[in-house]
């Protein structure tokens, strides 16, 4: 079952549809269900807390018998106040005198020959010396403690540092997408469920961020996310228009308002059904891939906006705000109820994922630690059925594709992930065997607007390139029937090289839009230098 009036071309999809695959060469075209959170909270270099001085009698002599402590200076008096000076004539030391050394003698010193020890000498005239300076900086308090030890001053908590398993989610996520849109294998959308993921993550961090003002972590999102998009729309735009895109007349005023979702997504932008010419270096139908994993920059945008009610409405209600989606999906989903146009393509992405987001609150707030792991996990498998059993009756021409289904794509995505949440360790670093993957899993969590927002056309490049290969003399005529057999697993290689040549070009504008330092290739490697 497709999405509700929504035009479909041969082989298209609204969700995370074929992509290449065995139809790439006969122009069918993928859907875009998939993607990644643009945004992300925090920083991986995290700060320590320096604890205060502990006020105790540490480090002050004794007391001893015939005398005392110095009496305190006052509040403020300096540290380095001049010795008092000693009148003439014998004085008391505040303690014991030590005894004077015995003479050294041929023979042992006994009691009877030990010389008594004679009292401290009368104070010589001369300059008074100021005490040497033995604490450190400031005025010198006087002690009030009475005597007790006073208990050292918590250290600052420090910045809380990025969840590594998260970030492994996310990455996951991301390459799932790149071999779906490839292959278009339908499995791979019950296999990982990447968009449910990405929204259940994004809807954690967004939790955690609204403990600020929700004015500030609004705008905070969109200058992350908004500028990468810019950057992707002009490119692609301009290349449409030099193409002989045109206006389209009837819709007069309206068609140049819809052209402004390049800038604020909040409706679906326009694009050409087909761009350019039959043999040129683009299939006819590349802008509506291009354009097409825009889809998700406006669901999360709506996110975003709503996410203060949502949160609100989430602690008041916690059961009810999180399946409310589920039931709203039931409704518009399933042709019950049909919303058409851009309003209904939004509201209907903004149903089948909000249970996950709002399910990313629950994670933050710590609400499914609280409900015991055996009820959490058999409540998510019930429900993981449910949508089973209803994309078995409801099965498109592309089988078990669930984008293609809405009811059961929130439902197994809603299970799944309360699955990956209620199991979720805390990881500062990647354990064992994984720890070898963190600076791509770093990269990927750095980049993953740029990944995401350029990856179909990267595709296309990339299966432009493993055409070629049948032009270039000997080796095409020679290799031309392997190349045939293994044709979308070389395409799968040439992507990753046309990545990272996208993350140098593009993945800045990222560190410019979180007003950090531009990097071109972040992948920790700094940061393990700083350590």
């Amino acid at each position: 079952m497709t999405y509700p009036d929504r035009p479909l071309q041969d082989g298209a999809g609204y969700g995370d549809g074929p992509g290449y695959g065995d139809g790439y060469r006969d122009g069918r075209s993928g859907g875009y269900r998939d993607g990644h959170n643009g945004g992300h909270n925090g920083g991986y270099d995290g700060g320590y807390g320096e604890g205060a001085w502990p006020s105790s009698d540490a480090g002050r002599p004794p007391a001893q018998p015939g005398g005392g402590y110095p009496a305190p200076a006052p509040a403020g008096a300096a540290h380095t106040a001049p010795l008092p000076v000693v009148p003439p004539g014998p004085a008391a030391y505040p303690g014991t005198a030590p005894a004077a050394y015995p003479e050294h003698t041929a023979g042992p010193v006994t009691a009877a020959t030990a010389p008594v020890p004679a009292p401290y000498p009368e104070p010589v005239a001369g300059p008074v010396l100021a005490a040497p300076d033995v604490t450190r900086p400031g005025p010198v308090v006087p002690d009030t403690s009475g005597g007790a030890p006073a208990e050292a001053a918590p250290a600052p908590r420090a910045k809380p540092g990025r969840d590594r398993y998260l970030d492994l989610l996310r990455a996951v996520a991301l390459v799932r997408v790149v071999v779906f849109h490839l292959f278009g294998w339908a499995w791979l959308t019950v296999l990982f469920p990447s968009m449910g993921v990405m929204f259940a993550l994004a809807g954690s961090l967004m939790a955690r961020s609204l403990a600020r003002p929700a004015g500030s972590v609004i705008r905070s999102r969109l200058r992350r996310l908004l500028p990468p998009m810019w950057a992707f729309s002009l490119v692609i735009v301009p290349i449409m228009f030099a193409l002989s895109w045109k206006p389209v007349r009837e819709e007069g005023l309206w068609w140049f308002i819809k052209l402004g979702s390049y800038l604020f997504p909040l409706g679906s932008p326009p694009y050409p059904d087909e761009s350019g010419s039959p043999g040129g270096w683009f299939e006819l139908t590349w802008a509506d891939q291009a354009a097409g994993p825009l889809w998700y920059i406006r669901a999360y945008l709506w996110f975003v906006l709503a996410s203060p009610l949502l949160l609100k409405a989430f602690r008041k209600l916690p059961w009810v705000t999180l399946l409310a989606p589920i039931a709203l999906t039931a409704v518009i989903g399933t042709g019950l109820v049909t919303v058409p146009g851009t309003l209904g393509e939004g509201l209907l992405d903004f149903a089948v994922f909000g249970s996950c987001w709002v399910l990313g609150f629950a994670h933050n707030d710590g609400l499914l630690k609280e409900i015991p792991r055996y009820i959490a996990v058999s409540s998510a498998a019930i429900v993981m059925g449910f949508g089973l059993w209803w994309a078995s009756g409801h099965l498109t021409e592309e089988g078990w594709n669930l984008d293609e289904i809405p009811l059961a794509q929130a439902t197994w995505s809603l299970g799944f992930c309360a699955i990956l949440l209620v199991y979720a360790p805390s990881w500062q670093k990647l354990p064992g065997r994984l720890a070898g993957w963190d600076s791509l899993v770093t990269l990927a969590n750095n980049r993953a607007v740029t990944i995401y927002l350029w990856h179909n056309l990267l595709l296309m490049a990339a299966a432009q390139l493993v055409d070629e290969l049948w032009s270039v003399p000997w080796f095409g005529d020679t290799f031309g029937t392997y190349i045939e057999q293994s044709y979308e697993v070389l395409v799968l290689i040439a992507i990753w090289p046309l990545t990272g040549l996208a993350i140098l070009a593009f993945g800045w504008v990222e560190d410019v839009a979180a007003k950090r330092r531009p990097r071109l290739w972040p992948n920790g490697a700094d940061r393990g230098r700083k350590a």
